[in-house]
């Protein structure tokens, strides 16, 4: 607004008079001014007013991340999806931010000294966590990032591990997994999950690392099927990336689950729409989503608040047994994590 004013040589208040349709200016102020608005490509930013006027608030949610990733990814889409229910029907809005690596810090300390309700982090690494969260105490992370950082999560450990004692159970005995990169909290965790069953189950330990990204699982899977053309199952990191190592598999002629059994993590929208229908472990994002705005608009976020929900594997064709139920059509069959995976290992303890 301010630099409406200056161009169009009229105050500040002239140009709000002008925008916001109120009496004061003539009618040939009125048109100059709306000739300015339109040459500078000025819009009024609803939040930034309400703010001002003392009468909004904001929740603001930063991704670092790139925008086409953004947008491919039904991750966001759901984390999104999940504030806004949340914030319906009140005076809060959200302002989403998503923004690349370099730019990162620049745009967390603006941030910082103009914060409102509070800030929805994700994929911030965990030394820039810990300098926002020293400056601004009003976070919540999706995921674990730094020390003390309050946050939200799936028990992504225990859905990783309930994945594998699944796949043993119906008769796979090489399973291999598709792990996310190194460093992201949610793919460690999920890695850990892994190797606890693979250990307690007494199997091989036969895995890659790469992007949660489609491309990766697909490139991974072609990879792995050169290295370890015995693999009868896959674990793979997420969703997205399961798709790509379905589509590996088809290409090199394996099929989906009589060759080849997979299940991934997320049950996502996209799990669904896979042939065959994808097994996943379920993780509530949109829940996870709404639990951690709610927090920061009612104001219970302390110093190590956290909010884990469950990971529970929803059963679905690409890796249901010979006669074992799955959840394709509705319904579903769904096993929770620490049920038979503690059944499994009792009886190969027992044997």
């Amino acid at each position: 607004m301010a630099d409406v004013a200056a161009a169009a040589h009229v105050s500040t208040a002239a140009v709000s008079r002008v925008v916001n349709g109120v009496a004061g200016v003539s009618p040939e102020t009125r048109e100059h001014v709306r000739r300015v608005i339109d040459e500078l490509g000025y819009r009024p930013d609803p939040a930034a007013r309400a703010l001002a006027c003392g009468h909004g608030s904001v929740v603001e949610l930063v991704v670092i991340d790139d925008a086409v990733t953004f947008g491919n990814s039904p991750y966001y889409g759901r984390v999104t999806a999940g504030i806004l229910r949340e914030l319906a029907g009140g005076d809060a809005q959200l302002r989403v931010h998503v923004v690349e690596k370099p730019d990162a810090a620049a745009l967390l300390a603006k941030i910082a000294d103009t914060v409102s309700v509070g800030v929805v982090l994700i994929n911030v690494a965990p030394a820039m966590a810990a300098e926002f969260y020293a400056r601004c105490d009003r976070v919540v992370s999706m995921g674990p990032c730094a020390p003390g950082v309050p946050f939200v999560d799936a028990d992504n450990a225990e859905g990783a591990y309930a994945a594998v004692v699944h796949l043993r159970e119906t008769g796979r005995r090489r399973i291999a997994a598709l792990h996310g990169q190194e460093g992201n909290p949610c793919a460690d965790a999920r890695r850990e999950g892994y190797r606890r069953a693979i250990r307690d189950l007494g199997l091989p330990e036969v895995s890659l690392i790469g992007k949660l990204r489609r491309a990766a699982g697909y490139e991974l899977t072609v990879r792995l099927l050169a290295q370890e053309p015995d693999v009868d199952a896959l674990f793979v990191g997420n969703d997205l990336m399961a798709t790509g190592a379905m589509q590996a598999l088809a290409d090199a002629g394996r099929r989906v689950p009589q060759d080849v059994a997979v299940v991934g993590f997320d049950d996502s929208v996209i799990a669904g729409c896979m042939t065959p229908p994808l097994s996943s472990v379920h993780q509530p994002v949109e829940a996870m989503a709404a639990a951690a705005t709610r927090a920061l608009v009612e104001e219970q976020v302390t110093p190590h608040w956290r909010c884990v929900f469950p990971a529970v594997l929803q059963v679905r064709r690409s890796s249901a047994g010979p006669g074992q139920p799955d959840g394709s059509t509705g319904g579903g069959a769904v096993i929770s994590p620490g049920s038979r995976a503690d059944t499994a290992v009792a009886d190969r303890r027992r044997r």
